[in-house]
């Protein structure tokens, strides 16, 4: 499940990607990551393996697999002799996520604004004007697909093996945080402009120019999802 596969191109756990070479643990971890996101297994939510099992159509073994790697991502809670569920949302975990995802993709950034080359420019290019495209189309799961395809064509520029490993965990657990709380019009063109300066000062390769917008955007998608989700409050 890393997001290193192919360099500027990160790991989607999405189902529409799945192809016949995927087990069926990692069909039910796409699946179950897709209700995660989308709030059909809401937070807080208990996660009983023979009730999954059903709902995928597929034995439990495979499903607890896919928990067990939801659980890395820390997208799921399994308490020993207690069971599975699905990790709480909370104020305190979301300003943990994303000082972590700060500290994290800073670096990622600033290295790649080192040595940014024209293909992974187009190539996060491409993948921002996708994200905008499907934003204005309402595909929300298309959009978090393109939004991720963005960062990390510029997180794996920083030519690191670990820094996308790194970043993985807490980048999925922001992931339901953000989509709990999907921007409206006003928002988007924040994003929008936001997605812009850090890819136009990697293109520049100006290193801290890149770590301030990406500090900047980071810190502004937190307050925004504050705003839009007085329940984690």
């Amino acid at each position: 499940m890393s997001t290193t596969g192919d360099r500027g191109r990160n790991f989607e756990l999405s189902p529409d990607n799945i192809t016949g070479r995927r087990t069926l643990a990692e069909t039910a971890a796409a699946e179950l990551h897709r209700m995660i996101l989308a709030g059909t297994l809401p937070a807080g939510s208990p996660l009983k393996l023979t009730e999954l099992a059903a709902r995928l159509d597929m034995s439990p073994m495979p499903v607890r697999e896919a928990l067990r790697r939801l659980e890395a991502l820390g997208l799921v809670e399994i308490v020993p002799h207690k069971g599975a569920r699905v990790h709480e949302l909370s104020e305190t975990d979301l300003r943990d996520t994303y000082e972590i995802r700060v500290e994290l993709e800073s670096l990622a950034v600033a290295r790649a604004a080192l040595t940014f080359s024209a293909a992974e420019a187009a190539r996060a290019e491409q993948a921002l004007t996708e994200h905008e495209a499907l934003l204005a189309a309402g595909d929300v799961a298309g959009a978090r697909r393109a939004h991720t395809e963005f960062h990390f064509a510029i997180y794996h520029a920083s030519g690191s093996r670990w820094l996308p490993r790194a970043i993985e965990a807490v980048w999925q657990n922001s992931e339901r945080y953000r989509f709990a709380s999907f921007p409206d019009g006003e928002r988007r063109r924040l994003s929008h402009h936001e997605h812009q300066a850090i890819l136009d000062a990697c293109v520049a390769h100006e290193p801290e120019r890149a770590v301030a917008a990406l500090r900047g955007h980071l810190e502004g998608a937190m307050n925004r999802i504050l705003a839009g989700m007085p329940q984690v409050r």
